[in-house]
Formats: structure tokens, sequence, C-alpha cells
């Protein structure tokens, strides 16, 4: 396997299974992401704003990030909470998980809610992140997913599951 930073480059030959044709494909070996969907007392969501080299510019998002070997996910979800942003809440509550990119990556992206938010820390991101916290009314958040403005899919995925646990009535 090739390593280059946070992933590594696998060959493989794997076999259609409806086909039983086989054939070679490169995998992205990487390891699980926890992102947290973080809700102040006034219904306010905790964004952060960040630089993305891939694009070139500036998103909105969600706390999250890479798990540590072994980590929990709600505890890293925690975690990149306090770190990314320096606020702390309730109990992280799964609201789902994805695949960010199941044709060429191993992973999961596990989203979680942790509700009562407040700042109680200064923010110690990783050396590298270039983040501005930016609190929105929940209530905007669709406006910016309309506007286009909010456009990292696993950010979008994280607000969609949001909803559906709402809307069933699971949280």
């Amino acid at each position: 396997m090739l390593e280059r930073g946070v992933f590594g480059v696998q060959e493989i030959v794997r076999r259609s299974p409806r086909t039983g044709r086989a054939a070679t494909y490169q995998v992205l070996r990487m390891p699980d992401w926890a992102n947290v969907v973080a809700l102040t007392p006034d219904d306010e969501v905790v964004l952060v704003v960040q630089y993305r080299h891939g694009i070139d510019r500036l998103t909105f998002e969600i706390p999250g990030g890479v798990l540590e070997p072994g980590e929990d996910a709600g505890v890293g979800a925690a975690r990149e909470l306090v770190e990314e942003t320096g606020y702390t809440g309730e109990a992280p509550v799964k609201l789902g998980t994805v695949h960010p990119n199941p044709a060429i990556q191993d992973n999961v992206c596990t989203t979680w809610l942790i509700e009562g938010a407040r700042r109680t820390v200064e923010p110690q991101p990783d050396e590298g992140e270039d983040l501005e916290v930016v609190l929105v009314p929940r209530s905007e958040i669709p406006a910016l997913l309309r506007e286009g403005r909010i456009t990292h899919s696993l950010v979008v995925a994280a607000f969609h599951w949001l909803e559906l646990c709402r809307a069933s009535e699971m949280l």
C-alpha cells in the first residue's frame, strides 16, 4: 500500500457479484471520521468557516474530523467540537452514518448532535487548520443550503440526518 499522509492507496482485484468479471481498482484507505451538529441553547448552529485546498475557497461547515485509532465516534465528535470551536455541550447523540465515497474510499463518517453547546474554552485547532467560528440560527440553515453557501456533501448529509431524526421524533 502506498501511504500518503492521511490516507493510503491500495490496488485491489475485485470480482463483480453480477458478472463474475475481475478487475483491478485503487482504494483510498482512510480512517473513519466524525462530525457534529452543535446547537446552542438559543437554537443556533455552531459552524466553522475554513479554507479548503481542494477547491481553493472558504467553506461553511460543521466541526468534525478524523477519529483517533480506537476512538469512539461520539467521543471523537465531542473532541473535534471543543478543539475546533471551544464549545462543549450535552452528551453526543448519533444522527446517522454515511460512506463518504464508497466508489474509492473504505471509511465511514458518523454525524452526531450535541445540544446545549456553549463556549467554555479557547479553541485548539490542528496545525494547518484556519478556522473562524460562526453561530447561525438553525432556521437559516435551509437557506444556506439552497443558496449554495453550504456545499460540503458531509455537512449537507448531516443536516439531512438532523431533520430526519427530528421529523421521526427520534430526538
